[in-house]
């Protein structure tokens, strides 16, 4: 099997990537061996995973994914086997020591090409079936609020972060942490143009969960800040038309939504300080801009 080129080229992000991907071709070829299964077409990858079509010997089309073993892909498995297909690409096999899914084939075609809002109706539509109660095995929401927190408090007044928006995301994010709505619902956390693919049995199907146990109103971001270039020429009033667009068709309640969008963004930003390369300065200003656009 060839990977992919740029996949490949992930090892410039360190040794335990170097280790990853040269361990991955054994890998692949046991699961392949293990879950008899026959290659089927051009291995893809994103950011941390790779993706191989496959026949399955006594069925049909699926697709083997591998991924980087991180945290947030810890519970992937658990997230699809409660959707159980529902709003999700279905789960057909997994095994979570060694970071393997065998998934549901779904089609190329995602939302990046359908009109933002349009796009905005599909996803606010998928989260009713997918917010359903969270396992307990899951990370909780409130755990990481409360690390977010500390580091936002923590913050430099000359962080290059206006300091209102600073201290309203703390304010927030305070009153969150001990929120009893933080937590107890299944929520996708990185819903985005790109992670929901057109499918045979629904029209649009979820794929690759970093599932929390948290709050519906926490998954808005995600399509604020991608397809970002489009909002050129009028930024506020895109951002605000695709939140509320997401509200309304989710039923979400529109404060709530607010709330966790800004400290969210804030969270993001503060991310981006000191981490130039990985995230430049317009970052920073794009998470500040979410912020201001959604409360003006």
């Amino acid at each position: 099997m060839r990977l992919p080129a740029p996949f490949l080229g992930y090892a410039a992000r360190g040794p335990e990537w170097v280790a990853f991907l040269d361990r991955l071709p054994g890998l692949l070829d046991d699961l392949l061996r293990e879950w008899e299964l026959t290659l089927d077409g051009a291995p893809t990858h994103g950011s941390c995973a790779v993706v191989v079509p496959v026949r399955i010997r006594a069925g049909g089309p699926a697709v083997l994914k591998v991924g980087w073993p991180h945290e947030e892909a810890e519970h992937e498995h658990l997230a699809l086997h409660h959707w159980h297909g529902r709003g999700a690409a279905r789960l057909l096999r997994a095994d979570p020591r060694r970071f393997a899914l065998l998934l549901e084939r779904l089609h190329a075609e995602d939302l990046g090409d359908r009109w933002d809002l349009e796009a905005c109706e599909v996803v606010g539509g998928l989260y009713a079936q997918l917010h359903i109660r969270a396992p307990a095995q899951l990370h909780t929401l409130s755990s990481s609020v409360e690390r977010w927190v500390a580091d936002l408090a923590a913050l430099p007044r000359e962080a290059p972060v206006p300091r209102r928006l600073v201290q309203q995301a703390v304010s927030i994010g305070r009153d969150l942490a001990v929120d009893d709505d933080t937590d107890g619902r299944l929520i996708h956390t990185d819903l985005h143009y790109a992670n929901v693919l057109a499918g045979d049995r629904a029209p649009w199907l979820a794929i690759d969960p970093k599932p929390l146990s948290g709050d519906p109103h926490y998954e808005v971001a995600p399509m604020l800040w991608n397809r970002w270039d489009e909002l050129a020429g009028d930024v506020r009033g895109g951002l605000r038309r695709r939140f509320h667009t997401l509200v309304d068709a989710a039923g979400l309640d529109e404060d709530r939504a607010r709330d966790w969008v800004i400290l969210r963004v804030v969270v993001s930003a503060m991310r981006g300080i000191g981490e130039a390369e990985a995230s430049p300065a317009e970052d920073v200003t794009t998470c500040v801009t979410i912020a201001k656009a959604v409360q003006d």
